[in-house]
């Protein structure tokens, strides 16, 4: 963990992971600002939804001033409180119930999304908690704490490999150019994607299969979507797949990051 100045102003950067994620959340804030609407990763919301406006504001400020707040020693516990209780809200609120009255691959795909970055809130939660939220929230700290965030992110894996088998017809295309047997790679990248989930699920190669998921993730935004971007030619759903694709790289790498210290290797039970 990194901290510099003293006092009030103490900067606290546990990873390289941390300090991407609280980055994208102040990136999600600024941009639902400056467009008054929901940030890629909040999507699709209910044209329905009560409190519609404020609830875009909502979108808007929280990311933004937890993002600020988990830089700082002094604010980083109370804003990954604020941004986890947040998180799993919009997860049961507003993503768990529309797969029940729609289980399209829109639904079902984007609630696997939040699950990812909800569980990298709640690793930042574990590594902030003062003695207070031990104390109080024992069940979301420590080591159980960890161990709820991780069977979040093995689950929203395995999802993410089926669709991959599901949707081959619009999964193959999105393979770079350069690359040979485009349907090849994208059976093998819903593999992987499924044997990590039941890794980490399991605790077995944990760290390992975490890691090599969220490398997985950030080459598919490095090798897909940046290409894409760069060209000048990206429409807005193309920028919002870009977005999304590097808030998963941030979080998934938050997640790798909570194993450091243990066997890479380790076969028995966390």
């Amino acid at each position: 963990m990194s901290e510099s100045g003293t006092g009030r102003r103490t900067i606290r950067i546990a990873s390289i992971g941390h300090a991407a994620f609280a980055a994208t959340m102040i990136g999600f804030g600024i941009q639902g600002l400056i467009k008054r609407d929901f940030a890629p990763m909040w999507e699709p919301v209910p044209e329905g939804v009560p409190l519609r406006t404020a609830l875009v504001y909502l979108c808007a400020v929280v990311p933004l001033a937890t993002g600020i707040g988990l830089f700082w020693q002094r604010t980083s516990a109370a804003a990954a409180r604020v941004l986890l209780a947040f998180l799993v809200l919009w997860l049961l609120l507003l993503r768990l119930p529309y797969m029940v009255v729609s289980w399209s691959v829109g639904v079902w795909y984007s609630s696997c999304q939040t699950a990812v970055i909800v569980a990298a809130a709640w690793v930042l939660y574990v590594w902030f908690a003062g003695d207070q939220d031990r104390q109080r929230l024992g069940f979301a700290t420590g080591e159980n704490g960890l161990r709820i965030a991780r069977v979040l992110y093995g689950l929203a894996l395995i999802p993410f490999g089926l669709a991959h088998f599901l949707y081959m017809e619009a999964t193959a295309p999105l393979v770079p150019g350069w690359l040979p047997a485009h349907v090849a790679w994208g059976y093998f990248t819903g593999g992987t994607f499924i044997a990590a989930g039941i890794a980490v699920l399991i605790g077995v190669y944990a760290r390992l299969a975490a890691t090599l998921s969220a490398v997985q993730i950030g080459l598919f935004t490095l090798l897909v979507w940046v290409p894409v971007i760069a060209s000048g030619a990206a429409d807005a759903s193309q920028w919002s797949e870009f977005v999304v694709s590097w808030a998963l790289t941030a979080a998934g790498w938050v997640v790798a990051e909570s194993y450091r210290g243990g066997p890479w290797l380790a076969a028995g039970k966390r």
